[in-house]
């Protein structure tokens, strides 16, 4: 028989996998075998004629199997990219998505616009801590806040923080939402829980079966958890303060009604993502009326 080189693993599993839903077969078989072996990615297509020894070889078996009944690559590696930075996650946090990089962008360019000495911003649901740490990173003069109601989750945020060096530059808190976090903040940034359970039961295996729930749906219509950041945000956000909540598709007009309907909130608008797919609100707090 012949040995199994790189190539051939490779062209293997991409087939398999395939055959078994993965819509990035290439891309997970080598993520998958680069992990096994302890190699970066870009050092397999230099070794596609070495043979994998015995040990990788059944390292990478398990994780492809696991990877065929659907467990996410990320989870399986235990890291993501996310904004040009490594980001260990878990069963404990949603895998950062490209999408979500909206935010970050956002709240760095009006970071530099605001031109604050000192601005206080709090990540609300903080997760992985890929927000967070990723504004920390580009923004290090801010003052950091970050809050989650999942111990576990604080835990990995903290590990980033960390390992991207802004470990000293972020206070983590457990709260639900802003409840025990002291104000006022100048930028309040969120990736809450925005699904609706009819929704939930909508999305792929890989998202619905192994990511965390709570972190995923907002109540029977999605927009439960964003109506109660609302007040909360309003109260804690300093006047002129920008706000900054992900959102779904499904519920983007939903929210905008949400947040115009009151005297609270100025320049309400949804902003789009890659995909054209309206992703993002930005709100502004008003002035104090009185």
């Amino acid at each position: 028989m012949d040995e199994w080189t790189v190539g051939k693993l490779l062209q293997w599993t991409t087939t398999y996998l395939g055959d078994h839903g993965s819509d990035t077969a290439r891309l997970d078989a080598e993520v998958l075998l680069a992990h096994a072996r302890g190699c970066g990615r870009i050092d397999l297509y230099t070794s596609y004629e070495e043979v994998v020894d015995d040990a990788s070889r059944t390292s990478f078996r398990e994780l492809v199997r696991r990877r065929s009944s659907g467990a996410p690559v990320a989870y399986l590696v235990g890291k993501r990219e996310f904004y040009s930075l490594p980001f260990e996650v878990n069963a404990e946090v949603l895998i950062p998505r490209p999408e979500t990089e909206l935010i970050v962008v956002a709240a760095l360019d009006w970071i530099k616009a605001a031109a604050l000495d000192r601005p206080r911003v709090v990540d609300v649901g903080v997760g992985s801590g890929a927000i967070a740490v990723s504004i920390a990173k580009y923004a290090p003069h801010c003052q950091f806040v970050a809050c989650d109601n999942s111990v576990a989750a604080l835990e990995v945020a903290k590990r980033n923080a960390v390992a991207n060096g802004v470990g000293e530059n972020v206070e983590f808190v457990e709260s639900d939402l802003l409840a025990e976090v002291a104000g006022p903040f100048d930028l309040i940034v969120s990736n809450p829980p925005y699904v609706a359970e009819a929704e939930f039961a909508e999305l792929p295996e890989t998202v619905r079966e192994f990511e965390p729930r709570r972190a995923l749906v907002g109540g029977p219509t999605g927009v439960e958890v964003i109506a109660r950041l609302a007040p909360q945000a309003a109260d804690k956000l300093a006047p002129g303060g920008r706000l900054l909540v992900e959102l779904s598709p499904m519920i983007a007009e939903q929210c905008q009604q949400l947040f115009a309907g009151g005297d609270d909130w100025a320049d309400v608008r949804i902003e789009r993502d890659g995909a054209q797919l309206p992703r993002m609100l930005r709100a502004t707090r008003a002035p104090c009326q009185g």
